[in-house]
C-alpha cells in the first residue's frame, strides 16, 4: 500500500455491483496527494439503521465524548452516504502487538464493518517523542532507524483483525518531516502551557520536581495535529489517552475544522489480572505467539478475568455467558475453553484452535499428576498470587517460584504460568506443579 499523507484531493470512483441484487455493495475511493501519490481502497455499503451503528460503535467503550454530537456525524453520513473519517494512532515503539492493542483494533473493525473509513495512523514521527502517558519520567528516546523497523511488522500483524483492503495506512511523519518552523510555532500557539499542566502525569512530575522535556509538552499537541490533517471524524484511543484526544477536539476547532468525537477503549489487564497487559511486564499474549502458547496463557486468566476478555476480545453475548455458568449451565472451565477456541481461530485458524483444546484436555488427564498428591485447604489472605500461594504450600521462597515462572517450570492447572501476579481465587481447587513438587489445594474463604 502507498504511503499517503495530506489528501487535498479525493475522487468517488464509482459503485461495484453484485449482479441480481439492486443495490451496490461498495464503493472506492480514490485519494491523491499533492506529490501524485494515490491511495486506493474499497468501502463497504454503509449500514442506515442508527440503531444498529450505534449499538456495534458503543459496545465495549468506557466513554463518548459527546454522544450526540456522534449521532449528528452517523446521521448526517447515512443521509450523504459519505463514510466518517476514524482515526486511531499507533506509536511503533516495539515491534509486537499483543491482545491488549487488539482491543482498539477490533473497534476498528467494527467501523469498517459499518461502512466507514478507517485510518491507521502509525505515528513515525510522534513514536520519536515519546507518548509521555502515564510516564514517571522522561522516556528514553528510539531512533529513526529502531521506528522504523518496527513499523515494517505492524501492517501483517493488523491483518488478522483488520480488513487490510478497507484499512488506510498513513505515516504522521508525512505532514510533520515537512512543517516549517512558522508552523510549528503557530501549532505551539494553538495551546497554552496551564492547559497542558492540567494532566496528571506532568503535573505529578511538575510538583516533585522532576524533568519534563518541552518535547513531552509539544506531544499532545503533535497527536492533536494529526487529527488536523486527517480532518478526522471520530478518534478512538485507549482511556489512558483521553487528554491527548480530547485536545485534539480543541485544535481542530482552532483550525476551523469541526471537532472529531472522541471514543475510549478500556485497558486490558494482562494475565496477572492487576496491571495493563504489556510486554515489559511478561503478562502478555502476543498476537503472533504460537497456538500452543495462546492456548495455554488464556486458560490461565482467572475466572473473573475471563468474562471481561470475553466483552473485549469477542463478540460473544457476555451477559449470556455468566448467566449460564452462575446458572450452572456452563461450566467455567468449558467457558475459557470456548474463549481460548475464540481467540485462537481469529489468528491461527479454526483447526488449529480445535487441536489446541484436543491437546489441552489431553493434557489436562494425563498430564501425570499424581493421583496420591493430598488435597490441601488453605484460606484466602491478602496476599493470593501464584508466588505467595506456591511458596506456602510448597515450603519454598518466594524468590525460588518467580524464578521457576520466568523459566516457564510452573504450572496451574496444566496451563504454564507466565506472570508471577496471577491471582487464585477463593472457592476453587487447583493443581500446581512446580518442576517435580505437585500440590493440590483449595482456597476457602476467610471468615
Amino acid at each position: 500500500m502507498r504511503r499517503s499523507g495530506s489528501v487535498p484531493l479525493r475522487l468517488f470512483c464509482g459503485l461495484l455491483f453484485d449482479s441480481g441484487k439492486q443495490s451496490a455493495e461498495a464503493y472506492v475511493i480514490l485519494t491523491i496527494d499533492c506529490e501524485g501519490g494515490y491511495n486506493l481502497v474499497k468501502y463497504s455499503n454503509m449500514e442506515k439503521n442508527l440503531d444498529k451503528q450505534l449499538e456495534l460503535i458503543k459496545r465495549g467503550t468506557v466513554e463518548i465524548i459527546q454522544l450526540e454530537e456522534l449521532k449528528k456525524k452517523l446521521e448526517r453520513a447515512i443521509k450523504t452516504n459519505k463514510p466518517l473519517v476514524i482515526k486511531a494512532g499507533f506509536d511503533p515503539t516495539a515491534p509486537d502487538i499483543h491482545l491488549g492493542h487488539t482491543v482498539l483494533l477490533r473497534k476498528m473493525r467494527h467501523f469498517q464493518d459499518l461502512g466507514h473509513e478507517v485510518v491507521f495512523l502509525i505515528g513515525d514521527f510522534t513514536g520519536l517523542v515519546g507518548d509521555p502517558t502515564g510516564q514517571s519520567k522522561t522516556r528514553p528516546r528510539l531512533t529513526r532507524e529502531e521506528i522504523g523497523e518496527n513499523a515494517k511488522t505492524y501492517e501483517k500483524q493488523v491483518s488478522k483483525v483488520l480488513d487490510i483492503k478497507r484499512l488506510k495506512i498513513i505515516f504522521n511523519s508525512k505532514w510533520f518531516d515537512k512543517m516549517t518552523p512558522y508552523q510549528m510555532a503557530e501549532l505551539a500557539g494553538k495551546q497554552t502551557v496551564a492547559r497542558v499542566l492540567e494532566r496528571d502525569d506532568f503535573s505529578n512530575r511538575y510538583k516533585a520536581g522532576q524533568d519534563i522535556s518541552f518535547l513531552e509538552f509539544l506531544y499532545p499537541l503533535f497527536q492533536s495535529y494529526d487529527s488536523v490533517e486527517l480532518k478526522s471524524d471520530i478518534e478512538l484511543g485507549g482511556s489512558d489517552q483521553k487528554f491527548n484526544m480530547l485536545m485534539g477536539r480543541t485544535i481542530q476547532e482552532r483550525y476551523g475544522q469541526e471537532a472529531q468525537v472522541v471514543l475510549t477503549m478500556p485497558l486490558l489487564e494482562g494475565l496477572d489480572g492487576v496491571n495493563k497487559m504489556s510486554k515489559s511486564l511478561g503478562n502478555y499474549v502476543g498476537i503472533n505467539e504460537s497456538a500452543k502458547d495462546m492456548f495455554g496463557k488464556i486458560m490461565s486468566v482467572s475466572d473473573e478475568l475471563m468474562y471481561k476478555y470475553y466483552e473485549l476480545l469477542t463478540d460473544d453475548d457476555t451477559a449470556k455467558i455468566k448467566s449460564d455458568v452462575a446458572g450452572g449451565k456452563l461450566h467455567p472451565k468449558a467457558a475459557k475453553i470456548n474463549l481460548a477456541k475464540m481467540i485462537v481461530t481469529q489468528y491461527h485458524g479454526d483447526k488449529e484452535a480445535a487441536k489446541q483444546a484436543e491437546e489441552f484436555d489431553r493434557a489436562f488427564k494425563d498430564k501425570g499428576f499424581p493421583e496420591d498428591v493430598p488435597l490441601q485447604e488453605m484460606y484466602d489472605t491478602i496476599d493470593m498470587n501464584v508466588v505467595s500461594v506456591s511458596a506456602s504450600i510448597l515450603k519454598l521462597s518466594k524468590g525460588e517460584v518467580k524464578r521457576k515462572i520466568f523459566e516457564g517450570a510452573v504450572e496451574v492447572d496444566c496451563a504454564k504460568v507466565s506472570s508471577p501476579n496471577l491471582i487464585l481465587e477463593a472457592d476453587r481447587e487447583y493443581k500446581i506443579r512446580l518442576g517435580k513438587k505437585f500440590a493440590k489445594i483449595i482456597i476457602k474463604k476467610n471468615r
